[in-house]
């Protein structure tokens, strides 16, 4: 059969987001990053935010052949908040849908990398954002490799709780895009607990709504 419609959450905001914005406005070089990344919890508002995008899928009566979670905590608690007033549905973890692996820039705000990484920020600078991958991380095309094995094996209507820029790279490979145009897209970053959807038609997939953060406000 085929993927005939994907609707893609990123996760409500986490600690972690919260951390990294007050220190990157207070111009520190590090943010909190105690324990695994794939640990940080949800905040208070993004678990606030999780029950209303819960809501918007409710009005909405979408109905899924399968749910699918990144492992990651923020992740896996978004789709278990937002999809406990739905009817009950299995909701499948798939490491393919983890967040991207930054290496030893784990931890560092922008002002940080430049400051602590210096040979890092030339080397990201020389590559692009696109191609570069942070030691003991992973580039963008690297997350695009694991999600075109994902694309591949699904079937009927999806729905997937995962992270901005796994969202990012489908509408990369959905949208047969090139590097320029998803950068440019990409400037502007996908909000936490934003729905994005795409439907099946006869030319390809095409985009409905993306980063749609409606339900928020």
């Amino acid at each position: 059969m085929g993927l005939e419609s994907l609707i893609m959450v990123r996760h409500g905001e986490s600690t972690g987001n919260a951390a990294k914005a007050a220190d990157d406005a207070a111009g520190r070089e590090r943010f909190d990053e105690h324990g695994r990344d794939a640990d940080v919890p949800l905040s208070d508002l993004g678990r606030s935010q999780a029950r209303a995008l819960g809501a918007r899928l409710a009005a909405d009566g979408h109905t899924f052949d399968t749910v699918l979670s990144s492992p990651f905590v923020r992740a896996r608690t978004t789709a278990e908040i937002a999809l406990s007033s739905l009817p009950a549905q299995r909701i499948r973890q798939d490491e393919r849908l983890r967040d991207r692996d930054v290496g030893i820039l784990w931890g560092h705000t922008e002002l940080g990398i430049r400051r602590l990484h210096p040979e890092q920020y030339r080397e990201r600078e020389r590559q692009g954002r696109f191609y570069y991958r942070p030691p003991g991380g992973e580039s963008w095309t690297d997350v695009a490799l694991r999600l075109r094995t994902l694309l591949r094996e699904l079937d009927g209507h999806v729905l997937i709780f995962t992270h901005d820029v796994v969202i990012v790279m489908a509408r990369y490979i959905l949208g047969d895009l090139d590097e320029a145009t998803i950068l440019d897209i990409e400037s502007t970053q996908i909000g936490n607990a934003s729905l994005s959807h795409w439907q099946r038609t006869e030319s390809g997939f095409q985009l409905l709504t993306y980063g749609d953060t409606t339900h928020l406000t």
